[in-house]
């Protein structure tokens, strides 16, 4: 029998932001607010939980004019995860809104792309543009997980516990990897930021943070290949409609969404 697991999406931070500054190609609606919400990610079943990225800390959040509705701990604690006592984190990729928090889990191993590292580590970061996203402390923080031999590199499509696989898509990042769970309601994918908003895949126009175009697009494709074409069961890395799509926690103000049930009917 399969493994299902429940997969919650936790929101820690904003952004607002101009409509236009989502997309490479321009929109009618330039001017228009479009704002981005942070997440991490809770997987859990029955006494197993995994943790997918770790956010940004009030830090980094601070000097990029981010406001943190609370600390990743906080919103870890209010869903009953006690981060010392994790043993997997999933590093979707290392810009700084993902892995900026490795120091809350002392106990864990960290899965990650093997492009990734390499990526973070190598001659592209010695461009501004290029490394603008990432913080050096972040990488650095890895790097020391490496030698401490706390890391789990993976290479493309592999599995990391019954009911959950990750896949390297690129294009965002070099190492991207958005990860496929077995769910009540059949595969979910977090696409992590192969595509931040649901209109960059439905508009087919990208966040205009990108190390390769092509993989990008390969990716979405992917994406839909994962999900069976059900755009419903794959979910974006930023985007609002999250929380307003799928049920609310209970006793969590709406910050915290069940991605493991069926979304909301549509209203009207």
């Amino acid at each position: 029998m399969t493994q299902t697991w429940e997969i919650y999406a936790l929101r820690y931070a904003v952004l607002d932001r101009p409509a236009g500054d989502n997309f490479i190609n321009p929109r009618d609606d330039h001017a228009s607010s479009m704002p981005l919400d942070y997440y991490v990610w809770l997987l859990r079943s029955g006494k197993q939980d995994i943790i997918v990225d770790v956010g940004f800390n009030e830090v980094s959040g601070g000097k990029r004019g981010r406001t943190m509705l609370r600390t990743v701990d906080d919103a870890l604690k209010q869903m009953s995860v006690d981060a010392a006592s994790v043993r997997d984190v999933i590093i979707t990729h290392l810009h700084y809104d993902h892995a900026g928090n490795l120091d809350l889990f002392p106990n864990a191993h960290f899965h990650i792309q093997d492009s990734e590292m390499s990526f973070v580590t190598g001659r592209h970061m010695t461009s501004p543009a290029m490394r603008h996203p990432f913080e050096v402390d972040d990488v650095v923080a890895m790097v020391r997980a490496v030698y401490g031999e706390r890391v789990i590199f993976h290479n493309g499509t592999e599995k990391i516990a019954p009911g959950i696989t990750v896949h390297r898509v690129g294009g965002h990042t070099d190492g991207l990897q958005v990860l496929a769970v077995e769910t009540e309601r059949g595969i979910v994918v977090l696409a992590s930021d192969a595509s931040h908003f649901y209109a960059n895949m439905r508009e087919q126009n990208p966040f205009p943070i990108v190390f390769n175009l092509g993989d990008v697009v390969e990716g979405w494709r992917f994406l839909h290949h994962l999900a069976d074409g059900d755009e419903d069961r794959i979910i974006p890395g930023h985007d609002p409609l999250v929380r307003e799509r799928y049920p609310a926690v209970d006793g969590t103000n709406g910050e915290c969404v069940a991605l493991h049930l069926a979304p909301k009917p549509e209203k009207g």
